[in-house]
């Protein structure tokens, strides 16, 4: 339509997703912070539309899902950092999506242990939420299947990675905008929680990376595989 401006953020931006979403009434903001869907679940995107186009308004009231956790608390014991410090409340300092994701300097030794092998987000709080048992299967979406080189990469070939290769490899994921030195990070501290001495190896040549958060972690994750 002429005269009309659109913009359309899907996790492009930081929109208020979530209590937009909620308002709509697509659901309701779980004990884990994140939207809920009766039938959806927690697994879903959220995407937002502004547009300066007016349009019929509705009832909030009529539109809004109530809240349907109830007693339930698994996606607060499920987290591996105790990032809930209650319900309905995240520190993002503590979550292993924030650390592995937006988080640009050195992860906090605290939580190190903890994050194990997961090397780009986290999601179990998500995983463990008993909605999800009514989802629709999401993988009838063939544009949400994994690509086969990137569901189960092996952490000595990530550790090779330099900047070029790894543009390459995540050439239309969503992991590329975190870059190479970021995922170097997070596979090192994979590896130290990994026990795998057979990583020692690659993990050593990262000792003198360029990167001193790169560099330090290589440092940490060699003694933890000693």
């Amino acid at each position: 339509m002429p005269g009309i401006d659109v913009k359309v953020f899907v996790d492009t931006a930081p929109v208020m997703e979530k209590p937009l979403a909620a308002a709509a009434g697509l659901g309701w903001q779980g004990k884990h912070t994140n939207l809920v869907s009766r039938h959806e679940g927690s697994w879903l995107f959220l995407g937002a539309i502004y547009t300066t186009l007016e349009v019929a308004e509705f009832g909030a009231e009529e539109a809004q899902e109530r809240d349907r956790c109830g007693s339930c608390d698994a996606c607060q014991r499920a987290c591996p950092t105790d990032a809930f410090p209650a319900p309905y409340r995240l520190d993002a300092r503590r979550c292993i999506s924030y650390l592995t994701i937006e988080h640009a300097g050195p992860i906090p030794h605290e939580f190190r242990e903890s994050i194990g092998n997961r090397i780009y987000g986290c999601d179990d709080c998500l995983a463990v939420c008993p909605w999800n048992k009514f989802a629709e299967a999401a993988h009838a979406n063939r544009a949400f299947r994994p690509r086969a080189e990137l569901a189960a990469p092996a952490l000595a070939d990530l550790l090779a990675l330099d900047d070029a290769a790894f543009r390459q490899v995540f050439s239309g994921s969503p992991i590329k905008r975190i870059g190479r030195d970021r995922m170097m990070r997070n596979c090192l501290i994979a590896a130290g929680n990994s026990g795998d001495a057979t990583l020692r190896a690659p993990v050593a040549r990262l000792l003198d990376d360029p990167n001193a958060v790169v560099a330090e972690a290589a440092g940490w994750a060699l003694a933890r595989l000693a």
